[in-house]
């Protein structure tokens, strides 16, 4: 039998857990949208990111394009640049779904320069 000092201890877990239950689905879908980000990029769409970009993340060594691990760009000006092209890059917004322009530029925002 649990004495009541275990009990209060088993409250304490079991209600700091639920307490968690409400963000998992959240993390969860985030979690997707970055693994359909790096889909989309080493593989969706075409051409390929990693063939001119580098991001370590992805394993991509590309020299045409900028480095993407040196830059700091916001999820915003990634998605202006796959939509409408920027320079030599071709524009995607034809070839990608909203989703996947909205993944590939989440999951660059959230991965460049942070590999190792």
């Amino acid at each position: 039998m649990l004495n009541t000092r275990h009990k209060a201890v088993l409250r304490a877990i079991l209600l700091t857990a639920f307490a968690f239950l409400p963000g998992l689905p959240a993390l969860a879908a985030e979690q997707a949208a970055l693994e359909l980000g790096k889909k989309v990029f080493t593989e969706v769409s075409e051409p390929q990111c990693g063939l001119c970009h580098t991001l370590k993340d992805a394993g991509s060594e590309g020299e045409i394009g900028p480095n993407l691990d040196e830059l700091q760009l916001t999820v915003e000006q990634i998605e202006m640049a796959v939509r409408g092209g920027l320079g030599v890059m071709p524009p995607f917004e034809e070839t990608l779904s909203e989703e996947q322009i909205k993944a590939v530029s989440s999951y660059v925002a959230e991965v460049a320069g942070k590999s190792e």
